[in-house]
């Protein structure tokens, strides 16, 4: 409020056992929500679809163990949790909970979902805690999480105008009916950016193989590398901007058998053909749009990434070794190098994806107006 910001309070059950309603009332100046059926605060009880439609941003602290999974698995028995399911702003989570609560398989899985969909978490500080044990679990300062309410207010808006087009995720080359060849990319990356680049004001379309992830809207799902050639061919006339982050596979079995190949003690042999090379189609298409490709190497890092940079005509390639533990195929945290034609490489060291695809879209928007300024 010392903001600037309008302040709806939403209280659970259990918050009201540690603090009265009427407290944030007065601090406000505004009713406090207490109970979906409540008839003292509001009419009646489709009013949790007018709160989420006229709040920009939900903030949910202390977000404790059972808020996250409930948010995670969209379950919803009260005003907080049935408002975040019609919520389509910005989320802010302040998670709060005992030490071996936070470290739970179970709590680590559902922070994974939340942040797959975006939402920004002010991680619990360190210290001792109201149980008696010592570690992560505390919430973070007010002011930490009032800081991350205002970074979210005050966030890009620079892809305004822009339609960006974006791969994501592997495709899967059949073999016979029921056997596929493919790869380890789970598409974290891709969604990433289109999340990213959605929220930074940008017309998104998102060509994705398949994957494991919460569909973001505006996705045409593919399964082979052809099927992702043709839909991204089919959208290049209305994007400004391609990134293609998917793994796309390299070879494919042209005469793939429509029944399922018995095994048998002899060795088998199959014939493989490459696949439509849909980067190098796009740099001879791209005109004067922005082409971003991405380079996965197990060994020189930036000589590959330079090489596919021209062979490509690519303005951007963005490059990571995918042999190093921890970050890369299938994981929540990406390191990588961004290598351009007139610039030293830029290093940007291991962070989670969401804040990759930040970094990868101001570069982005550097190379929009150096280009721009010629």
């Amino acid at each position: 409020m010392t903001r600037g910001f309008t302040v709806n309070v939403i209280m659970t059950h259990a918050a009201e056992e540690f603090i009265r309603p009427l407290t944030f009332s007065a601090l406000t100046g505004r009713k406090v929500i207490t109970s979906l059926f409540s008839t003292d605060t509001l009419s009646s009880a489709i009013e949790h679809i007018q709160v989420a439609q006229e709040n920009d941003i939900l903030v949910v602290a202390p977000a404790t163990a059972d808020l996250l999974a409930k948010f995670a698995h969209g379950l919803a028995d009260d005003f907080l949790s049935t408002t975040y399911l019609a919520f389509t702003g910005r989320v802010v989570l302040a998670p709060a909970m005992n030490t071996n609560m936070w470290n739970h398989a179970a709590t680590r899985a559902n922070l994974r979902i939340l942040r797959e969909r975006g939402h920004f978490i002010v991680d619990p500080d360190d210290g001792a805690l109201a149980c008696g044990t010592v570690g992560p679990g505390r919430l973070a300062e007010p002011d930490a999480i009032a800081d991350a309410v205002e970074k979210l207010t005050t966030a890009k808006r620079d892809l305004e105008g822009e339609t960006v087009l974006i791969t994501a995720g592997p495709t899967q080359e059949p073999l016979d009916a029921v056997r596929y060849l493919s790869n380890r990319s789970s598409g974290k990356m891709g969604y990433a950016i289109a999340e990213e680049a959605a929220a930074r004001g940008a017309k998104v379309i998102l060509v994705s193989g398949p994957v494991g992830l919460r569909d973001p809207g505006n996705v045409i799902h593919v399964q082979t590398a052809a099927q992702m050639f043709d839909a991204v061919m089919a959208h290049l006339e209305e994007s400004t901007i391609i990134i293609k982050a998917a793994a796309v596979a390299d070879y494919h079995r042209s005469d793939a058998p429509q029944h399922k190949v018995k095994k048998t003690a002899a060795r088998m042999s199959i014939d493989l053909d490459p696949t439509v090379d849909i980067l190098a189609e796009l740099g001879r298409k791209k005109g004067d749009r922005l082409l971003i490709g991405f380079a996965a190497e197990t060994e020189n890092l930036i000589g590959e990434a330079r090489r596919k940079l021209e062979s490509k005509n690519c303005d951007m390639v963005v490059a990571n070794l995918v042999s190093q533990s921890g970050i890369g195929f299938d994981s929540d945290e990406n390191e990588v190098v961004l290598v351009t034609r007139h610039a030293d490489p830029i290093q940007v060291r291991r962070a989670p994806k969401r804040a990759i695809a930040a970094r990868i879209l101001d570069e982005t928007m550097k190379l929009r107006l150096a280009l721009h300024a010629k």
